[in-house]
């Protein structure tokens, strides 16, 4: 690992204890000759990295600029496919949304650009780093600081978390799932980062675990992302779905808005 300012000792040590991860500081970390995963303080925030000859670029979270940053001024809005499934256009107020599979929060933070107050639950302490790095970061922006303030990151194990939550008496008027299945899209971008993550993660195989519990915490619907081909979760069939060119949203209604 290369030398790091002392100013940033602490942070990065924090980092690695986090993830298990080595954290570098260099301006080219994919010509790293073996091959391995890395994080890499690079100048636009924490990303993730695979070293090694032919290594993709690397993932970070980006609520400015970028591809969602793109999003979030100049198209979506409403006509959004997650937008529509949630209902976000059928209520009269500002929604709670519950995003057990958080991932990097882009999901989350179309949601919150809408209006809604999003809690979201990640995992994978490596995933969690990247999104509250992102988080930070956008919460000095003049535009994206009040929606990312709408977003609150948990850690920790969804099915569990969300069973305490029933516990506790909580409700939430949507709630939202994710979980990790094999990709097969051919984009670039989308490769990128899947690819890396199932290779980090692999697929949620408690996936069906998370269906009982947010039916018993939500309010209003619970709806479920998956591709096109995907078996419904749990073996559940939903009351209906929403279907794209790739994939879909299965949604489990419970009463109306």
């Amino acid at each position: 690992m290369l030398a790091t300012p002392h100013c940033c000792s602490e942070r990065i040590a924090e980092l690695q204890a986090l993830t298990g991860l080595d954290v570098i500081e260099q301006d080219a970390p994919k010509y790293v000759r073996e091959q391995r995963l890395v994080l890499w303080q690079s100048p636009e925030g924490l990303a993730l990295q695979q070293t090694g000859k032919k290594a993709p670029g690397p993932v970070i979270v980006d609520f400015v600029g970028g591809a969602v940053g793109h999003r979030r001024k100049y198209g979506g809005g409403k006509s959004q496919s997650i937008v529509k499934a949630v209902g976000i256009a059928d209520a009269s107020r500002p929604l709670s949304v519950l995003d057990a599979t958080a991932g990097l929060g882009r999901d989350a933070f179309v949601l919150a650009t809408m209006g809604s107050t999003v809690t979201m639950v990640e995992r994978s302490p490596i995933v969690r780093a990247l999104l509250a790095d992102g988080l930070q970061r956008a919460a000095s922006d003049e535009d994206a600081g009040s929606i990312v303030a709408r977003m609150n990151l948990l850690s920790g194990h969804a099915p569990e978390l969300m069973q305490g939550m029933i516990g506790e008496g909580r409700k939430f008027d949507v709630v939202y799932l994710d979980p990790m299945f094999p990709h097969r899209d051919k984009a670039a971008a989308v490769k990128k980062e899947m690819v890396l993550f199932q290779t980090l993660l692999g697929p949620d195989l408690d996936a069906d675990d998370l269906l009982s519990p947010a039916l018993a915490l939500a309010e209003h619907r619970v709806v479920v992302k998956r591709p096109k081909r995907a078996p419904d979760l749990a073996e559940q069939e939903p009351g209906y779905r929403l279907e794209g060119k790739s994939g879909r949203f299965d949604i489990y209604p419970l009463k109306r808005f």
